[in-house]
């Protein structure tokens, strides 16, 4: 054996995992169910999202995008953020389009519910010195200069 990685047995060398504190998890609704975190981020409470525009053909589809909500929200032991965009931008589009479609807060979030949250928005402030960047951004032929690193 000359101490190359093909002389050892498969993950002789490997540590065992470091885990600590800081990591996320990714998870569906439907797979959080029985779990538990100290924050909860939902995205997209909208309506064709939460409830989903596939499941909304019935009140019996309707009450079980409830329980979902429901059990999403429920999932958070301190934080809970329900994320709504104000807007989507569609796919497909020209060059530079910016065609999008306002998303309206989903139906399962009433002003009833909405009073016991705090309300954020993206400052301003933020967003217009990165629009103003955007306006004197130049078109570049990505296509063109690919052709001329290959040739």
């Amino acid at each position: 054996m000359d101490g190359t990685p093909r002389d050892h047995p498969r993950g002789a060398d490997v540590d065992a995992p470091f885990f600590d504190e800081n990591y996320l998890i990714l998870s569906t609704i439907h797979s959080a169910k029985g779990q538990e975190w100290s924050a909860v981020f939902i995205l997209n409470v909208v309506n064709g999202c939460i409830p989903s525009d596939m499941s909304a053909g019935s009140p019996e589809e309707i009450d079980e995008e409830r329980r979902l909500l429901y059990v999403a929200m429920t999932r958070a032991k301190r934080h809970l953020h329900l994320i709504h965009p104000i807007r989507f931008y569609r796919s497909q589009q020209p060059k530079l389009g910016d065609a999008h479609v306002f998303a309206p807060l989903s139906r399962f979030t009433p002003d009833s519910v909405l009073v016991r949250f705090e309300r954020h928005r993206w400052p301003e402030s933020a967003v217009a010195p990165r629009l103003a960047r955007v306006s004197r951004w130049h078109r570049i032929d990505v296509a063109a200069r690919m052709r001329d690193m290959l040739s």
